[in-house]
């Protein structure tokens, strides 16, 4: 019997995961879906061939056996909490949340007491593999560049407190740089893959980049791991969600990809 699925957010990556369950891509079923914004839920019901039921938060989780959260970093505790309560497995999009130390450590707690498990897809980028195996060694240093587009990065929180002309740049300019954690709470709906490599790590340290170039017409991440092991440098080139430009399209592919590996016996890779 295909696993029943339960989407909280039902925005650009919440579609790509329903339509690929719609599609068979996915062998589950798509049972429930739920969104603060009633008519987003209700166009993505309408889309679908096999149309889930429109649920409250609780409602969704009593139907589902996997949990997935593609709402926002905002949305994240009151999802883990009642999914994870109730013994459902959670599929996590906006890692960024669990950057807060207190509240990744409740996750765990949550997942150990009830017997569940906690999914972070990897995102946009490619690499984290290695990284975790390198983990196992001593870090020495991890980068994380992220170059977008401006449209890309307007409406950040950090955008609008520093009152960034984002539409006044000639060329590539580096408007941030700091801590994993500070990047996750600077850009909330941009540097998932942050956070993403910062719990990948152990917790440990990551230096990042942020950049806004108007000639780039994909999202770019470049990463560089130095440690025991020896190097590891990355660069993926996305393109933007044609349904959203602050994520790139492989992150809803990498959830989906992640769906799959739940429902499927052999598991490939680190």
């Amino acid at each position: 019997m295909p696993i029943k699925i339960g989407l909280v957010g039902c925005g650009a990556i919440g579609a790509e995961i329903a339509k690929a369950i719609d599609d068979g891509v996915i062998d589950a079923e798509l049972v429930a879906v739920c969104d603060h914004n009633a008519a987003t839920a209700a166009a993505l019901i309408g889309s679908l061939k096999k149309r889930p039921f429109k649920a409250r938060l609780e409602e969704l989780v009593e139907m589902a056996d996997v949990v997935v959260e593609a709402a926002s970093q905002r949305a994240v505790p009151a999802i883990a909490r009642a999914a994870l309560s109730r013994g459902r497995k959670l599929m996590v999009m906006s890692v960024g949340a669990l950057a807060d130390a207190a509240l990744f450590a409740e996750v765990k707690s949550l997942a150990w007491q009830h017997g569940s498990q906690v999914f972070l897809p990897s995102g946009a980028i490619a690499g984290l593999d290695g990284l975790k195996s390198a983990s196992m060694g001593e870090i020495r240093r991890i980068s994380l560049t992220t170059t977008k587009h401006p449209r890309g990065l307007a409406g950040a929180p950090y955008i609008v407190e520093n009152k960034i002309d984002l539409d006044s740049l000639a060329g590539p300019a580096v408007i941030f740089q700091g801590s994993a954690l500070q990047a996750v709470r600077a850009f909330p709906a941009n540097v998932n893959v942050a956070a993403t490599l910062y719990l990948a790590a152990g917790e440990a340290d990551v230096l990042v980049k942020v950049v806004a170039d108007p000639a780039i017409q994909v999202n770019r991440h470049e990463i560089e791991v130095e440690g025991d092991f020896g190097r590891i440098a990355t660069k993926v080139e996305n393109i933007p969600s044609p349904r959203n430009p602050k994520t790139s399209y492989l992150a809803a592919l990498s959830a989906i990809a992640t769906l799959r590996s739940i429902v499927q016996p052999v598991k490939i890779g680190t």
